[in-house]
């Protein structure tokens, strides 16, 4: 079959809100928290120019900031200029820089605990008398557990099948898709697979922003997505919302009645993803998780001091993300030392499992494993760098990180299978002329509908769109010239 092309799909929430119209971004800012979370997406220093102008009130020439930056730094000014002036917080006039008033308004009001301060969210009036013992870590759990189940899902682990919105989110997006019709759970895509590669808050991210795909279209008559679920919402309440929660404390409940309708349905959809915890659908209140509060605060930090939590549901327990965990020889037998079903999951996408300890598997690469995987939709690329990414610090000592035999090899099987395709034919042989053969070849060769062909042998295959013209076309040569004009067909 003829390699597939990786289909890349949006995980940066920055290019996103660049590409909003200047009047959908106008009304971002008019959300204080939405400001902050902004703030906190650009390089630093972009931040550092916009805290400096914050309480400017006269004028600024442009050519005066372009002063406080050394000649070696002008390419990391210019890029910080072209994010700030995509967003429109900054603009040139004149030779003068301009800050959005909207966004120095409520950025301010973030900063000074000025203006509308539900935007930060707002606890209830009353205390929760069914809070959970050890809140923080209960809310850990719960969230890797929603989380890790769309994953598991994801990879094929015999789990609690997700809700239909998470498995329709999950196809609609391409991240799996129905190999056969009629088959009961989708299958992982090549843009599954490279979704896995991902971290944790990549990952979130890519969830919502395809959610947010959806949230503004029309429904799609070929679409299994329910209408009523989150199609033709407000992609600014939604947008929002999500920057909300990375603004909220960690172990705080807050109450649902300030937030819009859009937002409370957001919330009931959120729940499945493990971003916030509700006890049951009709509270009145809800939990932000750990996914949820590190949605606008970077992952890597947060990663270093909690290894192998739910920040990197993929990481090997009490084992440092950084150090990873498979060996590889150049036999193709492959060592993983995890005790964790989702990565042992995902290794048995592309590779044959031979056995199982504590806290270890075993398996080896083989060409049917690597077909299998290929067959999915998984590319040879994208299987390598899994390995070499979660390659054990012992090999990472080497270079390459893999053996090279084994990487030709990866490589190899996949060319093997691009360079074979099949496809439904009618073969054409047995004809008793070269004259009569050249000239239904000469046919379907006009008609475009040739797939092979061999003039020693007198035989040709055509598509199977394309027999029944070639057999009408042979029957009026038939009629014309006598049986001995036709050949036989069979479909191969």
């Amino acid at each position: 079959m003829p390699a597939k092309e990786i289909v890349h799909f949006k995980t940066n929430i920055y290019e996103y809100l660049e590409a909003l119209p200047k009047a959908t971004q106008e009304r971002l800012y008019r959300e204080s928290a939405t400001c902050l979370a902004i703030f906190r997406l650009l390089p630093s220093l972009a931040k550092h120019f916009v805290n400096a102008l914050l309480f400017v009130e006269d004028p600024f020439l442009k050519k005066d900031l372009e002063q406080w930056i050394k000649p070696k730094g002008a390419s990391k000014f210019e890029e910080s200029w072209e994010k700030l002036s995509r967003l429109h917080i900054l603009a040139e006039k004149e030779g003068y820089i301009i800050m959005n008033k909207t966004f120095r308004e409520n950025y301010r009001n973030c900063l000074t605990g000025g203006g509308e301060h539900q935007s930060f969210g707002v606890p209830p009036s009353s205390k929760d008398k069914h809070r959970p013992e050890n809140t923080i870590e209960y809310l850990d759990s719960y969230a890797k557990k929603q989380w890790e189940s769309i994953l598991h899902y994801m990879v094929g682990t015999r789990t609690k099948r997700p809700g239909r919105g998470v498995v329709n989110l999950l196809t609609e997006s391409g991240l799996m898709a129905e190999r056969h019709e009629g088959d009961e759970d989708p299958q992982i895509t090549n843009k599954g697979f490279q979704f896995l590669l991902q971290d944790i808050n990549t990952q979130v991210w890519a969830f919502l922003l395809q959610y947010l795909e959806l949230a503004g279209k029309e429904k799609n008559p070929q679409s299994n997505y329910p209408s009523n679920k989150i199609l033709k919402m407000d992609l600014v309440e939604v947008l929002n919302f999500y920057f909300l929660l990375g603004s909220l404390e960690l172990g705080q409940d807050y109450s649902i009645d300030q937030l819009t309708p859009t937002q409370q349905q957001l919330i009931e959809d959120l729940a499945y993803y493990g971003l916030v915890y509700r006890r049951k659908k009709s509270s009145r209140r809800y939990y932000p998780t750990r996914l949820a509060t590190t949605l606008t605060s970077g992952t890597m930090s947060f990663t270093k001091q909690h290894p192998g939590n739910i920040i990197n549901p993929l990481a090997v327990k009490d084992m440092p993300t950084e150090q990873g965990f498979i060996i590889l020889e150049t036999n193709y037998k492959l060592y993983a030392y995890t005790n964790s079903q989702l990565q042992i999951s995902v290794l048995n996408l592309f590779c044959e499992l031979t056995g199982r300890y504590s806290n270890m598997v075993t398996g080896k690469l083989s060409r049917d494993s690597a077909r299998k995987a290929l067959m999915s939709g998984i590319t040879a690329n994208q299987i390598i760098s899994y390995l070499t990414s979660h390659a054990h610090p012992q090999m990472k000592q080497k270079s390459p990180v893999l053996p090279l035999t084994v990487i030709d090899q990866i490589r190899l099987w996949e060319m093997e299978r691009n360079r074979l395709q099949d496809t439904d034919a009618f073969l054409y042989t047995e004809f008793k002329s070269e004259r009569d053969f050249n000239s239904i070849l000469d046919h379907a060769y006009k008609l475009g509908i040739i797939i092979w062909a061999n003039k020693a042998k007198r035989m040709f295959a055509v598509t199977e769109d394309g027999h029944p013209q070639i057999r009408e076309f042979i029957k009026k040569r038939m009629k014309k010239n006598g049986p001995q004009a036709g050949g036989s067909s069979s479909k191969s």
